[in-house]
């Protein structure tokens, strides 16, 4: 399908080590002018469902943006050009001291493709044996649990997970099992 959007020109509002945010002078698809605003992620996303027997572990922590507590799968950066699945399997063993023997893709998605750019690749990781504690980065403070991949699943339906990377891995793993 032909793109229905014209570009005028665009102009960096803000940059950092993360994200960069430029406003689009732009003809909307029915001829208006307008502006548009989008977030350029500098690191893709990664999320890991961990299939543990019938259990599952999640990390909690507090999310500065959604000023709330979040259940979420473990899950974090990589950065352009590195393996989706290196960056991974270290957030795993980061965020809970866990490493994996069977790896898997699950799928790739875009997180809010309204605003931003980001990518996220989810993995489901099997066979799983506890190798260290977690090693957090100085930015988060986690808590993590072990817990029936049915109560999970349960957690999505009662708006307890709410993380994106995580509601579509869950439920795409489930499809699997």
């Amino acid at each position: 399908m032909k793109n229905p959007w014209i570009t005028h020109e665009g102009r960096v509002m803000y940059d950092n080590p993360w994200i960069r945010v430029t406003q689009y002078q732009v003809t909307q698809p029915r001829g208006t002018p307008g502006i548009y605003g989008e977030v350029h992620m500098k690191h893709l996303a990664t999320g890991v469902v961990v299939l543990d027997g019938d259990h599952t572990w999640l990390v909690g922590q507090w999310r500065y943006t959604l000023h709330a507590y979040s259940w979420e799968i473990p899950e974090g950066g990589a950065a352009r050009g590195e393996d989706p699945l290196v960056a991974a399997k270290r957030e795993l063993l980061e965020e809970t001291g866990l490493e994996a023997a069977e790896w898997e893709s699950l799928m790739t998605i875009h997180t809010s493709n309204s605003v931003t750019d980001e990518v996220g690749n989810i993995f489901l990781a099997r066979q799983i044996k506890k190798v260290a504690d977690p090693m957090p980065e100085p930015s988060e403070e986690l808590q993590v649990k072990r817990i029936l991949f049915s109560e999970a699943l349960r957690m999505i339906d009662r708006g307890e997970i709410t993380d994106a990377v995580s509601v579509a891995g869950l439920l795409q793993a489930s499809r699997k099992l």
